[in-house]
């Protein structure tokens, strides 16, 4: 399998390309089709009006020769789904150290509701302050 660099490489060049072909192509309408090879064809038939034959062909010569333009189109939906899951990672471990942080504030209040809302109430009056001096001097 292509490392990340390199697919993404290829594909920025494969995609610039095409896009320098048919000039009408949008970086939206290349992101679209999904890793599709059949999706990408159709795409460029619509927005261009040209044959599919026409369009295959093309696409043939413009991928590297060690490669098939199927074979590029799942390294490319690889790579989006290597993507996709990275970010959800991201996502679950803010989520999971967001919910920590909500359950070490709440026992903090279920022991200590006094200082809790005394330190709340400093808190707003801090703000205040600042935000009444900011709006000052404007």
């Amino acid at each position: 399998m292509v490392n990340e660099q390199v697919l993404s490489g290829k594909w920025n060049e494969i995609s610039g390309k095409i896009r320098e072909k048919w000039g009408q192509l949008t970086d939206d309408d290349m992101q679209t089709f999904h890793g599709n090879a059949q999706q990408l064809v159709g795409l460029i038939q619509r927005k261009t009006g040209e044959a599919r034959a026409e369009v295959e062909k093309y696409l043939e010569s413009v991928i590297p020769s060690s490669a098939t333009f199927q074979r590029v189109a799942e390294q490319v939906q690889d790579y989006a789904k290597t993507a996709y899951n990275s970010a959800r990672e991201g996502v679950d471990k803010v989520s999971e150290y967001a919910r920590d942080g909500y359950g070490q504030a709440e026992r903090m209040v279920k022991s200590r509701p006094g200082t809790s809302v005394a330190t709340a109430f400093g808190a707003g009056i801090f703000a205040g302050v600042v935000i009444a001096l900011m709006l000052r001097s404007r």
